[in-house]
């Protein structure tokens, strides 16, 4: 996975999508007065200080591979380089919220990472995972199939390495094999382009499409040279295709967070 000045944009970039996926609201759970939260994979830490402005007397540590945090964060908030594939160094009933996204095509081991959750998460506790679903769809048959080429590649070399794209109907199987209960699973629809009518998803549609600019090629190159073995013009070629259906507003294509 990238981890350059451009992918940090990007990765800030679908915050802000998220955001405006979600209404404003950086979770879902319904948490009252958090003590302790974990955001795994941080990346740019952007999620974990947002979370800590928002609940100020909660300690929010943000974990991931790459120490590409900022310094300057709240009081509240730290971040620590670990491994979310690896044993967690956190004690049993850490944290009253545990929170991650974007996982997909870095987790090897789903049931062995949400044990992981599972025993850091206080009785009583809440886990969120957000991850987007790998196949593109429409409602009305137009689904471009230069984007659907695009993922399409992207999704079978991932299945070929043992990383799929989960769903959230997999997710929430997994989440209850690891021992949580009451677990609830919501599909948001993420346009893939500036086509819907509603500004609010236009506005997410167009910002999908200023990162598939660049994204298809950084997320893709490596699955589609590397593990399908296809050459590096032919995968620029599919990454311009997709590109370019992102910009048709005549094709109304759409993924589920």
């Amino acid at each position: 996975m990238p981890t350059d000045e451009v992918e940090q944009d990007r990765l800030d970039m679908h915050h802000e999508i998220l955001l405006l996926m979600l209404k404003g609201k950086l979770h879902l759970a319904p948490l009252k007065d958090p003590q302790r939260i974990l955001d795994v994979g941080t990346g740019t830490g952007i999620w974990a200080i947002d979370a800590a402005d928002a609940y100020p007397l909660a300690e929010v540590v943000g974990t991931d591979l790459s120490p590409i945090q900022p310094s300057w964060v709240p009081p509240n908030c730290k971040f620590e380089v670990d491994d979310a594939e690896q044993k967690w160094t956190f004690a049993d009933d850490t944290f009253d919220y545990i929170h991650s996204r974007n996982l997909s095509m870095c987790v090897g081991d789903w049931p062995r990472y949400m044990r992981e959750v599972f025993r850091c998460t206080k009785p009583g506790g809440f886990c969120e995972l957000g991850e987007l679903g790998g196949a593109p769809t429409s409602d009305d048959n137009t689904l471009h199939p230069g984007i659907a080429r695009c993922f399409g590649l992207c999704a079978e070399a991932m299945e070929k390495i043992g990383r799929p794209f989960v769903t959230g109907k997999e997710l929430k199987k997994l989440l209850e094999e690891a021992g949580f209960v009451e677990v609830v699973a919501v599909d948001v629809k993420q346009p893939l382009g500036p086509w819907p009518k509603d500004e609010r998803m236009k506005k997410v549609g167009a910002m999908n499409m200023l990162m598939g600019q660049t994204g298809f090629e950084a997320y893709g190159m490596a699955p589609l040279t590397r593990i399908l073995g296809m050459s590096r013009e032919d995968a620029l070629q599919v990454f311009v295709n997709g590109v370019k259906g992102l910009k048709n507003k005549n094709y109304h294509c759409y993924n589920f967070l």
